[in-house]
């Protein structure tokens, strides 16, 4: 039975029921209007440095190594890269235009970045910057995402309507998905066996099968007063030992819970407004998202699936990314 949480979350520091938990953790907000990220001390949900960036900075991910940021500037037509230690920006990645969204393998030795304004996606050796390959996707690509096992990259492609898959070893395109209208993330399961896809547009969530390429279920959503149209699904989080995706919901101002393996929406969550992304805290505990035309990031808590506090960020808050532990430590 699904049941809509009444807290509501404001631009200001803001207590909604129980203390916020405290993480020995750094979290990184992008911020799109003020070209900046915001660093804030995950036990105190203070702001540790503003850091800034080329302009438009979007799509952010930790390398799995945790020791550097690379952060999607995209009308800066670069990534900068961010040393998690200083807070300081050490070098730039030659991207290709406007970059969105990118992922990093396993290794921390490749990453592949969505380039939306050529309909490419930008294979790239970390540690040196050179271009490795670029592989032509549909119009405007947006989310990447690389399997587990490192064998496929799934990119997304927001006017093309398709999430097109490439063989990592041979960096070439083997399958083109259907899905619904302005696809934005691409999310694997931890074991590779489903493929996640958000449609905003479309109003839905397709699940692949990798084994044969093809869609086996599509999650929808519906919140009593709310129109069809404000339940956009843009970013989407695993959380609970994945065991509960979180996919916040644009202009309908809510965060929706899905149980993975029912693919079953359980719950909405009401946040500020215009969630876009989210990530989980270092200890799986809470979930961050951002609130774009709010100008903050709400905090979940993901016992209770209720919201329990709103830090402020910059403005237009777009992205967030979690490190464990402090700067420097």
């Amino acid at each position: 039975m699904k049941r809509t949480n009444l807290a509501i979350t404001c631009a200001t520091t803001l207590f909604l029921g129980a203390a916020g938990v405290a993480h020995a953790e750094t979290i990184f907000v992008s911020n799109e209007k003020d070209n900046t990220i915001t660093v804030l001390d995950g036990d105190t949900m203070e702001v540790i440095k503003t850091i800034e960036t080329a302009r438009r900075p979007r799509g952010i991910i930790l390398g799995p190594d945790f020791k550097e940021l690379f952060v999607a500037a995209g009308d800066g037509d670069i990534i900068d890269v961010i040393d998690t230690n200083t807070l300081e920006i050490t070098r730039q990645l030659e991207s290709g235009p406007d970059p969105e969204l990118m992922d990093v393998d396993p290794d921390g030795k490749i990453i592949y970045i969505a380039n939306e304004d050529d309909s490419m996606v930008t294979i790239m050796d970390v540690a040196s910057g050179d271009v490795l390959a670029e592989v032509p996707v549909g119009v405007e690509p947006e989310g990447m995402a690389v399997s587990p096992d490192n064998k496929y990259t799934a990119a997304t492609s927001e006017s093309t309507s398709m999430a097109h898959i490439i063989e990592n070893a041979s960096q070439q395109l083997v399958a083109n998905v259907l899905v619904d209208s302005r696809p934005r993330e691409a999310k694997w399961t931890k074991d590779g066996k489903e493929l996640w896809v958000s449609s905003e547009v479309g109003g839905t969530v397709a699940v692949i099968d990798p084994e044969t390429w093809e869609i086996t279920k599509k999650i929808t959503f519906e919140v009593p007063g709310v129109r069809p149209e404000q339940l956009q699904p843009v970013g989407m989080d695993f959380v609970k030992d994945g065991t509960l995706m979180m996919v916040p919901l644009g202009p309908s101002n809510r965060v929706a819970v899905i149980d993975t393996a029912k693919k079953e929406v359980v719950d909405y969550i009401l946040v500020g407004q215009r969630p876009w992304h989210g990530e989980p805290s270092a200890d799986g505990k809470s979930y961050y998202v951002a609130n774009g035309l709010t100008n903050d990031m709400t905090i979940i808590d993901l016992d209770s699936l209720k919201a329990t506090k709103s830090v402020p960020v910059g403005r237009l808050p777009w992205g967030v990314a979690v490190m464990p532990g402090k700067p420097g430590a």
